[in-house]
């Protein structure tokens, strides 16, 4: 017998339409904020970034692939990882599906890491995608859009999610994108064979560009829970009956399922 509440067709169409009125505001509510987004002010770059990609050694406005515009990931897989970050693994595994969509729509996507460009293609390989992943490894890239940090950094207390945070210590879920109970980011950083602290290094993010007479600019960036918008699994789960549901980090990468 189930403990929710259970009604007749008629009940549920009332309270189904006054959700509805709820719902129709939350989605005005979201144009806006995508309004606003558009309207904030662009940030020149002069900085000359450098990427290591499949096809050699690129510039920040060649990532953008003929493009006008460039939607950044920055995936979490620093240099001493094993592994890509399984949480950001479950929401790369969306990637393929769109990025052809985007790309006919005048928009690159890709995703950035500090690991070795070998490193990412294997495990590119291994997931099976296409999309485009790119290495910043040796350059400042990730450290000046606030997802790197050193050690020194680390000690110190970093910026990250446009707020400061305290020197580094063993903290639950600090900078990761989740409202879950248990220890999500010890878990993440075993499946990257690293520590706590080697893991937090690295963060989430994402960040959009624009390109205009060969100048590059920065648009906006979202980090922790501002990507949950981007994280595809998370829009489907809020529409089922039992909603997120967790309890701890209940995902794996998706050639992990069924595995001890």
């Amino acid at each position: 017998m189930t403990k929710h509440m259970t009604g007749t067709r008629k009940d549920w169409l009332a309270a189904r339409l006054e959700l509805l009125e709820a719902e129709k505001e939350h989605t005005r509510r979201g144009d806006e904020l995508a309004r606003r987004r558009q309207e904030l002010p662009w940030v020149r770059i002069d900085k000359k970034y450098r990427f290591e990609t499949d096809e050699g050694s690129a510039s920040l406005a060649e990532l953008f692939k003929g493009r006008s515009q460039l939607l950044i990931y920055h995936y979490m897989f620093g240099p001493d990882y094993t592994a890509g970050c399984a949480t950001c693994s479950t929401i790369a595994d969306g990637f393929n599906g769109f990025v052809v969509h985007l790309a006919n729509h005048d928009v690159t996507l890709s995703a950035v890491s500090r690991a070795p460009l070998a490193k990412l293609q294997a495990y590119k390989r291994r997931m099976g995608w296409t999309f485009p992943w790119a290495s910043s490894v040796g350059g400042e890239f990730n450290f000046d859009f606030s997802v790197s940090f050193s050690e020194q950094q680390q000690r110190e207390g970093i910026e990250y999610n446009y707020r400061r945070e305290a020197a580094w210590q063993q903290r639950d879920n600090e900078g990761f994108p989740t409202r879950m109970t248990g220890d999500p980011v010890g878990d993440n950083a075993v499946m990257t064979g690293t520590d706590v602290a080697t893991y937090t290094r690295e963060r989430p993010g994402m960040s959009a560009f624009a390109l205009e007479d060969g100048v590059v600019y920065h648009t906006y960036s979202a980090y922790a829970r501002g990507l949950d918008a981007v994280w595809g699994m998370y829009p489907w789960l809020d529409r089922a009956p039992k909603g997120r549901n967790e309890t701890g980090v209940w995902w794996r990468r998706h050639d992990e399922y069924g595995k001890r």
